[in-house]
């Protein structure tokens, strides 16, 4: 098999974090992998900001969890029993979960396929930080973070125009030696329909 296929088959999301930063390196290793993705029209319009600084990421994430209001988990749906989210865990008040490194990606407003591009470009950091031994979690729906005039006056500081909004974080840094590596789920059968 391939480095490729078993990066895809080997990386898992990652909630529980080491206190420690990454290494600059690896972040701008990681930042070069979502730089190349695939765009729409190759335009290149994704905005990462690269936010390291451990007391932003805690109010933000504070924020994001107040202005989330995700589908309680049951006992038969849930996101993970093994490092829960803040739909698993109502006693989780930071949706960032104390990462260490936090990337919002930013994308204009006005072009179709906004959302799309930033996925593409998480997936590829994504991937790269698994190479690196670096966890990663994707946080969709980035724009509760800032829906206070905390959150308002941070986007001013960071510089972001109007006519761009945050489409989701991604969180980066070292699982704790204990969740190192969640079990991985088995694959879902009828998923694959050849036509």
């Amino acid at each position: 098999m391939n480095q490729v296929m078993e990066t895809i088959l080997h990386r898992r999301s990652i909630r529980r974090f080491e206190p420690r930063q990454i290494e600059e390196d690896a972040l701008q290793q990681i930042l070069q992998a979502g730089l190349y993705a695939p765009s729409a029209g190759g335009r290149q319009g994704v905005l990462f900001v690269v936010s390291q600084d451990r007391e932003v990421n805690e109010r933000l994430g504070r924020i994001k969890r107040a202005n989330s209001h995700p589908h309680m988990a049951t006992a038969t749906s849930y996101v993970s029993r093994e490092q829960p989210s803040i739909a698993d865990d109502p006693m989780l008040a930071n949706a960032f979960y104390d990462a260490p490194t936090v990337i919002t990606l930013f994308a204009p407003k006005n072009f179709l396929f906004a959302a799309e591009d930033c996925a593409v470009a998480a997936e590829n950091m994504m991937l790269a930080a698994d190479t690196l031994g670096i966890g990663s979690c994707y946080i969709g729906q980035g724009w509760p973070a800032f829906a206070d005039p905390y959150g308002q006056e941070i986007l001013r500081r960071w510089g972001i125009c109007t006519d761009y909004y945050a489409v989701m974080q991604l969180l980066l840094g070292y699982p704790r030696e204990q969740d190192r590596h969640p079990t991985p789920k088995p694959r879902k059968e009828g998923r694959v329909l050849r036509v």
